[in-house]
């Protein structure tokens, strides 16, 4: 599955848009409130830890993205993009967005 996010994938054309996909992931209420409330400082040991959990979040919310583009029978996800929102004051949502497309089989010469 490729994934961009550009509108186009290099030396193929889009032959259908399949529609909007989405994958949401929440960062657990304790991370969240620490990390909105400035308790993990950028020198602490603990930035590591949560700078690892916002990858992981991350990964999971395009993970859910690539699976529901992969069930509506799309080759690519073009546009993508992650939006971030505060939740009740101490959750952390991550939504990555995009449109799945089906390719055409031709690579387009140069």
């Amino acid at each position: 599955m490729i994934v961009t996010t550009t509108e186009t994938v290099e030396n193929r054309s889009i032959q259908e848009y399949l529609g909007l996909v989405a994958g949401e992931s929440i960062l657990d209420e304790k991370v969240a409130k620490e990390m909105l409330t400035g308790i993990a400082g950028a020198v602490s040991e603990s930035y590591e830890t949560y700078k690892n959990k916002m990858t992981q979040s991350r990964l999971a919310a395009l993970e859910q993205m690539k699976a529901k583009a992969e069930k509506m029978g799309a080759d690519a996800i073009v546009a993508i993009d992650f939006d971030y929102a505060v939740l009740h004051d101490d959750m952390l949502m991550i939504t990555a967005s995009g449109t799945a497309v089906k390719l055409a089989e031709s690579v387009l010469s140069m």
